[in-house]
């Protein structure tokens, strides 16, 4: 089995905070076996992470959180952008025709752009897999509302730190059981469900930290200069 972390956030999100350098040391220092980086809408510090992940005894996985018109939906696999605001439907095609797979993270909390409130449960069952642990949710609520949709859609699992800064790299991972270690391997594996889950909650005090942090850098990059 292979711990793999399929949810990070680097410096390139507008709300991260960390260069993929100390996202790929925090990964190697707790024991994970492969990292994706998801910015949000944007991908270059993934392909970055990815191309260096070798040096850090990881496997990298390509990928990027897309904001569809409904939420957010993670990529994984893809080393081409996906244009932000595509239908739920229309970005899991793109996904898909890139050779990704797509995971839905946080599918019910509205607050960080989850999509079930938007789009139809079946349509929802069309994803690839469901992130049922995230560690930044404040309560277990939402995370169990989406295991309960994964078990009765029969759909894959996976879990995802959410991390925003290096220190919560490996708060949330996927147990994946990969015939080898590569990237190919493990997305196969997920879409054949083929994962178990493991994980904490991010301390509240931390997901406070990372949601102000996240909301300066926002501003910061809306001001002229």
């Amino acid at each position: 089995m292979l711990s793999v972390e399929l949810h990070t956030h680097s410096a390139l999100s507008y709300d991260g905070r960390d260069p993929v350098d100390l996202l790929l040391e925090q990964a190697e220092a707790v024991g994970l076996d492969a990292l994706a980086v998801t910015d949000h809408d944007e991908i270059d510090a993934s392909l970055e992470a990815a191309a260096k992940a070798q040096e850090y005894d990881l496997v990298g996985i390509p990928g990027m959180e897309v904001s569809s018109s409904a939420g957010h939906v993670l990529a994984l696999g893809v080393e081409e952008l996906i244009p932000a605001g595509l239908s739920f439907e229309e970005t899991l095609d793109r996904i898909h025709d890139l050779g990704g797979i797509a995971v839905v993270p946080h599918p019910f909390q509205k607050s960080r752009h989850g999509v079930a409130p938007h789009i139809s449960r079946e349509t929802l069952a069309s994803a690839d897999a469901i992130e049922v642990y995230n560690s930044r949710l404040f309560t277990g609520r939402s995370n169990r509302q989406a295991e309960r949709f994964a078990e009765d859609h029969g759909l894959p699992m996976t879990a995802g730190s959410d991390a925003h800064i290096a220190e919560m790299v490996g708060q949330a991972v996927t147990e994946v059981d990969a015939y080898h270690p590569s990237a190919e391997a493990i997305l196969d594996a997920i879409q054949e469900g083929r994962t178990s889950v493991v994980g904490k909650r991010t301390p509240w005090f931390i997901s406070i930290e990372q949601f102000g942090g996240g909301v300066k850098r926002r501003i910061a990059s809306m001001l002229p200069w």
